[in-house]
């Protein structure tokens, strides 16, 4: 990521670009976060391909992350029409996480 998509504008602007837009917060530091971010990336990819995916590094974006109130690696926001939905934390279960985002994405695309 260049540095101008790691100010808040770029990405106030990247959640009103997109009708719904999941954002992975963490930093590249993170064993957890680093792990994690290929296979949420791949859900969003094959599961919910009308959403967009954008990686929050914390350390690049920290007024963004706070902006937010995003203090914890990893974290996971889903947005729709600029609201949010959905908000996981730190241990985040892969199943867990589909199936919520699956329940928002029926009624915000189906």
């Amino acid at each position: 990521m260049g540095s101008a998509e790691n100010n808040k504008n770029y990405f106030d602007q990247q959640l009103k670009e997109h009708k719904g837009i999941l954002l992975y917060f963490a930093t590249l530091s993170c064993s957890v976060g680093e792990a994690l971010e290929p296979k949420v990336r791949s859900l969003v990819r094959e599961k919910f391909p009308k959403l967009a995916f954008t990686f929050v590094d914390m350390n690049t974006a920290p007024e963004f992350a706070a902006a937010q109130q995003v203090f914890a690696e990893p974290t996971i926001l889903l947005f729709v029409d600029g609201r949010e939905y959905l908000r996981k934390s730190r241990h985040i279960g892969l199943q867990e996480l589909e199936m919520g985002i699956e329940r928002i994405y029926q009624l915000a695309f189906e």
